[in-house]
């Protein structure tokens, strides 16, 4: 059950240099910190919550709602320390077992292939764990380094959606990646793909 999610050392997945673990309340101040200094790198593709209040919102909704995973990104060699998160939001069940991806690597972090590990072990988690058959991500065509992480992960280009999702005040233009439980491989799911 989410709800009983309280220990932040709970890893759910490790690799070599992440490990994954659900968000708890208690990272309020390390993510809107790490969110914060990140503004930069994810704008205009990504708005994390920075305050207190925001996260607590975006928190609980991972918690509550069943149709989302949310995971925080720990680097081993910095203490556990927010690197980044990855989220698996529209899960829907039955005969479609899908999902839609969201992620973000903190700035400190970025260019590392922490998020590349990472999202490896979500692959193994998505289609062990939690049963899923596929996983979608949604990419505004500028965002090179979203699209490099997920070609290095093994999703295949799907098509191009015009005014797909609304972002930033403005229905933005998105590519529609995927992969499916078979496309995955070893390699895939220790980050050591493409």
């Amino acid at each position: 059950m989410h709800g009983t999610r309280t220990s932040p050392r709970s890893y759910l997945a490790e690799g070599p240099r992440v490990a994954l673990r659900h968000f708890t309340y208690e990272d309020a101040a390390e993510f809107t910190a790490r969110a914060r200094e990140s503004r930069e790198l994810h704008r205009p593709w990504l708005f994390p919550p920075d305050t207190h209040e925001a996260y607590a919102v975006y928190v609980r909704a991972l918690i509550e709602d069943r149709d989302r995973e949310g995971f925080l990104v720990c680097e081993h060699e910095a203490g556990g320390a927010v690197a980044g998160f990855i989220n698996i939001n529209n899960i829907v069940r039955g005969g479609f077992l899908n999902g839609t991806l969201g992620y973000g690597a903190f700035a400190h972090a970025a260019g590392r292939g922490l998020m590349s590990e990472a999202l490896g072990l979500v692959l193994g988690y998505a289609f062990g764990p939690l049963g899923l058959h596929r996983l979608e991500a949604n990419i505004q065509p500028l965002n090179a380094a979203s699209l490099a992480l997920v070609r290095r992960a093994g999703f295949r280009l799907e098509g191009f959606s015009p005014a797909m999702i609304h972002i930033d005040g403005a229905w933005r233009d998105h590519e529609r990646w995927a992969i499916t439980a078979d496309m995955v491989t070893p390699d895939t799911v220790t980050g050591t793909a493409g």
